[in-house]
């Protein structure tokens, strides 16, 4: 299930790293003891739409659009209790309309879109790092694969053996982004993807999102 929020303009700049600041108000409507903390990430959301850039940020002068989809659905229901009681965002934005998103059939659906960049990243014991993949990295289309199906199985899904996740490399804007989270800088990928497998693995993507660190923002689809 997904919802699309709209909130209202800013009275503050939006920093560039706004991403922790989604983390936390996400985190406030789940509640303070929520479970999602450290625990694999079965939700995706998007990245602020809307924004025009400034020397220090972004400007929302029509407001924000962005969406949360969650493979539980009662959690969506959670939020959806919270925002009625608080509707503030952050940087003087408040939520202004919410509108409520079946997770659709996924079947002859094959290209998907990013509501933000995909992460990719395994850590190298043998180099005693940690490595981000790119779009041109052979191994980050198995990769997203790997991760898609650990999901499932912490989901309580049967693994689909049909599944085939690639970027587009044909997307002519294609590119890496690198963001900073909590001062650690990630490489992510602006590229969209192709997801051949079962309508039901489409749809569990669709909500919990691809790639890794989906809970702070990173591959959320459409």
């Amino acid at each position: 299930m997904r919802i699309h929020l709209i909130s209202t303009e800013n009275k503050e700049i939006v920093p560039f790293d706004y991403q922790q600041k989604l983390v936390g108000t996400l985190h406030k409507w789940l509640g303070e003891n929520n479970h999602e903390h450290g625990e694999i990430s079965l939700y995706s959301f998007s990245w602020l739409q809307g924004g025009q850039l400034r020397d220090k940020g972004f400007d929302f002068p029509n407001g924000a659009k962005w969406f949360i989809s969650f493979h539980d659905e009662e959690k969506i229901k959670m939020i959806i209790k919270s925002i009625i009681n608080d509707k503030k965002i952050f940087c003087g934005m408040y939520i202004s309309d919410l509108i409520i998103e079946e997770t659709p059939d996924l079947s002859a659906k094959e290209l998907y879109y990013l509501g933000s960049p995909i992460l990719i990243k395994r850590y190298l014991e043998s180099e005693c790092r940690e490595k981000h993949y790119s779009y041109e990295d052979k191994i980050s289309n198995e990769l997203m694969k790997q991760t898609l199906l650990h999901k499932m199985r912490v989901a309580g899904l049967v693994p689909d053996e049909t599944l085939n996740i690639q970027f587009d490399l044909s997307y002519l804007y294609k590119k890496q982004k690198l963001m900073t989270y909590n001062g650690v800088k990630n490489k992510a990928n602006l590229c969209p993807i192709r997801i051949i497998g079962k309508p039901e693995t489409k749809a569990f993507a669709w909500d919990s999102g691809i790639g890794n660190c989906t809970g702070i923002g990173f591959g959320a689809i459409y």
